[in-house]
């Protein structure tokens, strides 16, 4: 017994973090608790990575394990910028509407990136990396072949795409519905496949040929998340990683997988070829207001309203007679139908018919590039709105959730809600990251490759981050600092010069 409790004293935390590794990425995220008079829910993976920190702290305390110093003052700095951007945003400012919110979201930073200095803290040694890995890549076949099943065999989601799906609703998705596998939805997915791909591809290369079998399971679930972000940022990563390596044979065998699974892809394919459409765009003369033609679909990625360039004469809105002008007529026909139930009126075909044409008799037909709506909602609506707080508060920003839920795009997100301090230090972390293992890398050691595996994962996700809110995505930011946490941990396990200098002496 005194052997075993021993035993369990030295491994509690590495046992607690192989729990941990297999836990986040895997149990859905299920409520445990709403906060009151808020959106947001303490979950059953913020109570894990609880136990986990209280058992770090305990061990740090009995000094069996040490914090990364090195990154222990810019984290800290980090954090610090970002609580007093919450107090400026709620005591000072007024822009942050709800106390508990704010508070929250500035916590919920120290909550996802702590976790990397208890994984730099336990991993001391190549073999540690090597052990964590198996169980990492476990879990990322797990969730590549869950994601297969939700498409094929309509295994349940829990998604948090909406504030209603999040309080922790059993979905099963419709056919054409983007898989999300056990992620809270499918850009989340498609971003935590963007960082490990490479690394699968790493392991193809250095370990086994057969890895290439779960890029291919990995890239079939990529595709199903039909993200066109994730899609290039898998492009920028994953290629010039090859290209790198000059493993030209499996470059040729991605091309023709890639190619090949986006064009039996529909969802993926439409999403592409309709970002940007030429549309014919109705202009009142009188107004300016635009009208762009749509039809909703459930399968389809409508236009939204941006429009560049609708000056110019055009052609007489009644002499159009396309798809276009159809769909156009009936948006405008909604519309008036729209504006008689407000006004409590119920209006015959004939008054409907009437309205409608001298609506027509004052529009012009402009042909123009418009993007869809997904594109259109981040260029009028998102971006502006992180820059317009970032004007405004350029030093500490707006504060912690004072922008809404999501900016989709992470960089004018940390602008808007944490000024040029609060990015400034979080794109260091993320700068001396990356450059500390790139800097391992240069040194041409045994391990190279998969290190070069990790850095192209990383870039992928720094692609990724500038449509979506990646680092703010409770699963894909734990398992991104977890990752980091590993390499960072071995390579200050690593002697340097001079402690071989002082060994020789």
């Amino acid at each position: 017994m005194k052997k075993l409790l021993k035993w369990l004293d030295n491994n509690i935390l590495k046992i607690a973090l192989v729990g941990y590794v297999f836990f986040i990425p895997l149990f859905p995220k299920i409520p445990f608790k709403m906060v009151d008079y808020t959106y947001i829910a303490i979950r059953f993976e913020d109570l894990f990575v609880a136990i986990v920190y209280v058992l770090f702290a305990i061990q740090l305390l009995r000094k069996k394990v040490s914090l990364n110093k090195k990154y222990l003052i810019l984290f800290g700095l980090f954090w610090l910028s970002v609580f007093v951007s919450f107090y400026l945003g709620f005591f000072v400012q007024k822009t942050i509407v709800i106390k508990n919110v704010g508070f929250l979201n500035a916590l919920r930073r120290v909550e996802y990136m702590s976790i990397f200095f208890v994984f730099a803290a336990v991993v001391k040694s190549w073999k540690d990396v090597v052990f964590y890995l198996r169980f990492i890549l476990i879990v990322f076949a797990i969730v590549c072949f869950y994601g297969l099943g939700q498409k094929y065999l309509g295994w349940p989601a829990v998604q948090t795409m909406n504030p209603e799906y999040a309080k922790g609703y059993i979905l099963v998705l419709d056919s054409w519905a983007r898989i999300s596998s056990t992620f809270a939805g499918h850009y989340d997915l498609a971003a935590y496949l963007i960082l490990f791909i490479p690394v699968i591809l790493a392991l193809t290369i250095q370990m086994n040929p057969w890895f290439f079998a779960l890029f291919l399971v990995a890239l079939s679930n990529l595709v199903l998340t039909a993200s066109r972000v994730s899609y290039g940022a898998y492009i920028a990563s994953a290629f010039p990683f090859l290209l790198i390596n000059k493993k030209f044979k499996l470059i040729f065998l991605a091309i023709v997988a890639t190619i090949g699974m986006t064009l039996l892809s529909g969802n993926l394919t439409n999403r592409l070829t309709r970002t940007f459409q030429v549309k014919q765009v109705f202009v009142d003369k009188t107004s300016g207001q635009i009208t762009v033609p749509r039809k909703i679909q459930a399968d389809d990625l409508p236009p939204g309203d941006f429009v560049l360039g609708t000056g110019g004469t055009g052609v007489d809105a009644n002499s159009v007679t396309s798809k276009d002008a159809t769909d156009a007529q009936n948006n405008i026909r909604d519309q008036i139908r729209e504006q008689a139930r407000k006004e409590g009126k119920v209006l015959t075909k004939s008054e409907e018919d009437a309205l409608l044409e001298s609506a027509l008799n004052n529009m012009k037909v402009i042909q123009t590039v418009v993007p869809d709506i997904s594109v259109a909602t981040r260029l009028q609506v998102e971006w502006p709105r992180a820059i317009r707080a970032f004007l405004k508060y350029p030093i500490f920003g707006k504060g912690p959730s004072s922008i809404t839920e999501a900016t989709d795009n992470d960089y004018l997100r940390w602008l808007g809600e944490f000024g040029a301090v609060g990015t400034s230090l979080f794109l260091l972390i993320l700068g001396k990251l990356f450059f500390d293992i790139l800097g391992q890398i240069r040194k041409k050691e045994s391990h190279s490759v998969l290190l070069l595996g990790v850095l192209a994962g990383f870039g992928g996700l720094l692609v990724n981050a500038t449509y979506i809110d990646i680092f703010e995505a409770s699963k894909v930011a734990f398992v991104f600092w977890m990752l980091m946490g590993i390499m960072i941990g071995y390579i200050s396990s690593l002697p340097t010069k001079k402690s071989l200098a002082n060994k020789k002496v």
